[in-house]
């Protein structure tokens, strides 16, 4: 009885050992398919920002989407910052982050502040992070940035100026409005507008100083034409004005006998135009702007060009008049 028993075991160790060698050797000549990778994907060459006072206006939304469609084709990554309604607070903190978070390229709205030219200067210098400025400019040597892309802004207010002797003739009173913080580019475009009308004694010119709300820009423009009530033209030489100022002279009186030209960088330039509140208007390249703002920055950090032109890479502007709105 108990040889039996150890015979059955044996039998049924045998039975177990012959199926489990089967099943081993099905496996390893089995071809296993193992799930494909995920593959990683390529991680940008470079981490570039753009820092702006002005998001989601018609001007700004242009640099943007130039700036994207270019770090997208050279595979670098770009982020767009910035604030609202030109909170200066929080474009200063977005600046001081994008330096913080060790970025390789930041490209900013030039503002001629002191606490910015002190983040260019020092912090973002001190960290190894170029700094390229957009659209409007700050003195290389205020700000250590590597260069500028935007338009000649001189040549703007030039431009603005020849357009008014040909509407106007050569001579006339002209209000200048402009904000009371008087950045570089208003400087700029203030000096080109002299330059040319400086030459005509017969032209008369008023510089109107400003606050940026439009309740200070209103008041403002009611003193000036109260201290020059024969007043001929208007030139806002910041655009962010001329809605505010346009309304106040709208007001007073009907805006058809005036002649009154800005510059396309604000909300509702084009709607000034097209409704014909607007003789003409600078119109800027915003979208080239971004593009060969990106373009640079790459080249700087991949050594392809060092130095930078320090003068800047500008823009095509031209003159673009009512009759000949899109």
């Amino acid at each position: 009885m108990r040889k039996s028993i150890v015979a059955i075991l044996g039998l049924i160790c045998i039975i177990l050992i012959y199926f489990t060698s089967l099943s081993a050797g099905k496996v390893f000549r089995s071809e296993v398919k193992l799930p494909p990778r995920t593959p990683v994907s390529d991680q940008p060459e470079y981490r570039l920002v753009l820092i702006t006072q002005e998001l989601e206006t018609p001007f700004w939304n242009k640099v943007s989407q130039g700036a994207q469609e270019e770090a997208e084709k050279d595979g670098a990554s770009i982020e767009v910052w910035g604030s609202y309604d030109k909170n200066e607070e929080d474009f200063l903190k977005k600046i001081e982050i994008a330096i913080d978070s060790k970025v390789d390229g930041i490209i900013v709205q030039g503002l001629d502040s002191d606490e910015f030219k002190n983040l260019t200067k020092i912090k973002a210098a001190f960290n190894g992070i170029p700094i390229i400025t957009v659209a409007n400019d700050v003195p290389m040597v205020d700000s250590l940035r590597r260069t500028y892309v935007g338009s000649n802004q001189y040549l703007a207010g030039q431009m603005i100026a020849n357009q008014l002797l040909t509407d106007m003739g050569d001579s006339g009173k002209v209000i200048l409005m402009g904000d009371s913080r008087n950045e570089y580019y208003q400087q700029q475009r203030l000096k080109g507008i002299d330059d040319i009308l400086k030459n005509h004694p017969n032209i008369y010119t008023k510089y109107a100083e400003t606050e940026d709300t439009k309740e200070q820009v209103i008041a403002t423009t009611q003193n000036a034409m109260n201290e020059l009530p024969t007043v001929d033209a208007f030139i806002a030489v910041n655009a962010n004005l001329a809605g505010a100022m346009v309304q106040e002279i709208g007001r007073r009186a009907r805006v058809g006998p005036y002649f009154i030209y800005s510059f396309d960088d604000s909300q509702d330039a084009m709607s000034l135009l097209e409704s014909g509140n607007l003789d003409g208007m600078i119109e800027q390249s915003p979208e080239d702007m971004g593009r060969i703002s990106v373009d640079r920055m790459i080249q700087w950090l991949g050594g392809t060009t060092v130095p930078l032109n320090t003068e800047g890479y500008l823009t095509d502007i031209r003159m673009l008049k009512r009759a000949e709105r899109p």
